[in-house]
């Protein structure tokens, strides 16, 4: 694979970077905003999945039924979707189309942001909320990241409240937008097949006169909440039961190492959990994740059964919890470095998965790494790392919430 990596910052402060693969079969293109639901207040809580929903239903240009049949003719996979840290918008095309594709995105990214399509677009989002309100883990989840992290906005839910949503106007929103969707909080990520210098020249005539906002997300660890959360719901049927505790940030050196050990204590078919509740008919599910974060970063400890097993399902979870650092062996070490460097490869094997990776690494650390570098960072890593790791932040959680029947 021959890649070369191109990088270029118009005076606006827009950021465009590629890995420009010249015998490659297909191109890709991202915008990434630095805008999430950890930059909205309270009151607007939502307004980022929103604005994501509203960027397809066109620009001064286009209309909604333009702007999807302009991506269809070019045979664009094309899609969007906001979290906590960013939101996403882009699409992967055969190489001749990647100069229709950019000036698509490029447009969709200056919506009009029209009082029918705010009003008309509220509806879907609140069906979308309600959907969410039906999925036992989403509801246990919104409800203990909102405890685990109290006023601060990584406890606000991406899609918000039936409440903001519903009492959000259309002017608050243009504001965000025009605060947060600036060119100096985005980043344009390009890989696949390219003539980067005429592709940089396209965007900026389109988006050069962008104005510049200065906009800053301020990142300091957040504190967390410790003490345990219980919900009943007349819906369910089945126990559910979901731990957080604070993990390495997105820019930590040792986010590799915590990605690794989350693995070891719950990947989804051998690892610690799987072992004892699963396979020993304990439990339906159990699973770890680490989760990285600009700033800071969580661990997830999730496990679902029969309600009446679920302190007994705890207790498991605490024992494996407690004797993980004591019981790592080599083996694990070197089967889950396989296994990630293998995840790692294959999402960089096509020119939409290292656009995807590009932009968000640059989105959080500001720099480039290749993707031979990452994976020698992962298959560097050693026994006395994890038990490093463990050691600043262990997996012990602090908040443990349970969803129950009613009754």
């Amino acid at each position: 694979m021959s890649l070369t990596f191109r990088e270029t910052e118009l005076d606006n402060g827009l950021r465009i970077i590629a890995e420009v693969e010249p015998t490659a079969h297909t191109a890709a293109a991202g915008f990434f905003v630095k805008a999430g639901t950890r930059d909205e207040a309270l009151q607007d809580m939502g307004v980022s999945h929103f604005l994501e929903h509203m960027m397809f239903k066109g620009s001064s240009r286009r209309s909604a039924d333009e702007v999807n049949r302009d991506f269809d003719d070019l045979g664009a996979n094309y899609n969007a979707y906001t979290s906590h840290e960013m939101t996403c918008f882009y699409g992967s095309v055969l190489p001749e189309h990647l100069p229709p594709l950019v000036e698509i995105l490029g447009d969709i990214l200056r919506p009009a942001l029209r009082d029918a399509d705010f009003n008309a677009e509220k509806k879907v989002i609140l069906e979308e909320i309600a959907m969410y309100r039906d999925h036992p883990f989403w509801t246990l989840y919104e409800s203990a990241i909102a405890e685990y992290y109290g006023e601060h906005a990584l406890g606000y839910r991406v899609l918000g409240t039936d409440e903001s949503i519903t009492t959000m106007p259309i002017e608050r929103m243009r504001t965000y937008f025009d605060t947060r969707y600036s060119p100096d909080n985005t980043v344009i990520a390009l890989a696949g097949k390219m003539d980067f210098d005429a592709v940089v020249g396209q965007i900026a005539q389109q988006c050069g006169h962008w104005t510049r906002t200065g906009a800053r997300r301020a990142a300091p660890r957040p504190a967390t909440n410790l003490g345990e959360l219980s919900l009943r719901d007349a819906k369910v049927t089945r126990g559910y039961l979901l731990m957080l505790a604070p993990a390495p940030a997105a820019q930590d050196e040792d986010r590799y190492a915590a990605m690794l050990l989350s693995r070891v204590l719950g990947d989804a078919d051998n690892s610690r959990l799987h072992w004892a509740l699963v396979e020993g008919g304990i439990a339906e599910e159990a699973q770890a994740a680490y989760e990285p974060r600009d700033g800071c970063g969580d661990y997830y400890i999730y496990a679902s059964g029969d309600p009446e097993r679920l302190p007994e399902i705890r207790e498991v979870i605490r024992r494996e919890v407690a004797g993980l650092v004591d019981s790592l062996k080599q083996d694990d070490l070197e089967r889950l470095c396989n296994t990630l460097a293998t995840s790692v490869t294959l999402a960089g094997e096509r020119p939409g998965g290292r656009m995807q990776r590009l932009g968000r690494y640059w989105t959080y650390l500001g720099k480039y790494m290749t993707l031979e570098e990452e994976l020698a960072q992962i298959q560097g890593l050693t026994l006395d790392d994890l038990r490093a790791v463990a050691q600043r932040f262990p997996l012990t959680p602090h908040l443990i919430a349970q969803l129950l029947p009613a009754s």
